[in-house]
């Protein structure tokens, strides 16, 4: 029964961070701009799924495991050629093809190269080469949630640019796989990962909801845009410089 319990979990799990990225493509399609989403934490999350993908497919994981990986990486391979295209960083076209022709095929040639010496190994029951792929992958990972503190440090705790429906379903991912481990098999490492995912996220929201604690109930502009209360400000101040350099003006004291 606990076997059962824990592969429903686990599929569950899987499933969420299969398509956990749609969410963020749609929002930065409407936008237009991808402003707040650091693009360090899109590529980090782009490099670790040819580590994830050797690590599965040599693993001879189920098919939807092995799947997982290619899915979340495709998907964020979209999401950086946004953050590329976009405002802020606005790459030229040519450089935004020439690195997602170069990312794909680094994955493909990463994939051909390890996986059927790995999975040779593996059947011999040497798992030491293929732990350090799923170490690395998870690794790069982890990592990736740290760039968005630096963005929420620059906008004293506020989330801009990443989407909350997207940060949820890959909370959810990790809340399920980490269920998944405590019912079924421990797994030491996947522990260690989904814990520090779902504790950054975590951090994530309390971040924003602190902000807003703070600021945000109070702000003026329907959309809470802080940019837009900063520029209010700044043409308020415009406008009273004029006025005082007008009453200081020798026309209007005559």
């Amino acid at each position: 029964m606990s076997s059962t319990t824990a592969n429903v979990l686990a599929t569950i799990g899987t499933i969420f961070w299969c398509v956990q990225m749609i969410p963020q493509i749609i929002h930065n399609y409407r936008r237009k701009d991808t402003e707040g989403l650091n693009q360090w934490m899109v590529l980090l999350w782009c490099l670790c799924a040819p580590f994830f993908a050797i690590y599965f497919v040599s693993e001879n994981s189920s098919i939807p495991i092995q799947l997982q990986p290619h899915l979340f990486g495709f998907f964020c391979l979209i999401v950086y050629l946004q953050v590329l295209y976009y405002p802020p960083v606005s790459k030229p076209k040519r450089d935004i093809i020439l690195r997602g022709g170069l990312f794909v095929f680094l994955w493909l040639a990463l994939e051909v190269a390890f996986i059927i010496p790995l999975r040779k190994e593996y059947s011999k029951g040497v798992k030491w080469p293929l732990l350090i792929f799923g170490i690395i992958g998870s690794v790069l990972l982890a990592v990736g949630l740290l760039p968005p503190y630096y963005e929420l440090s620059k906008r004293q705790g506020r989330v801009i640019g990443i989407n909350f429906i997207f940060l949820a379903t890959d909370l959810s991912g990790a809340v399920f796989s980490l269920a998944s481990l405590a019912i079924g098999d421990i797994d030491t490492m996947g522990c260690i990962l989904y814990s520090i995912c779902a504790c950054l996220e975590v951090g994530i929201f309390m971040s924003h909801a602190i902000w807003w604690l703070r600021f945000g109930r109070r702000r003026k502009p329907a959309d809470g845009d802080l940019t837009q209360v900063c520029t209010e400000e700044d043409k308020n101040t415009d406008t009273q410089d004029k006025d005082l350099d007008a009453m200081k003006s020798p026309e209007t004291l005559v």
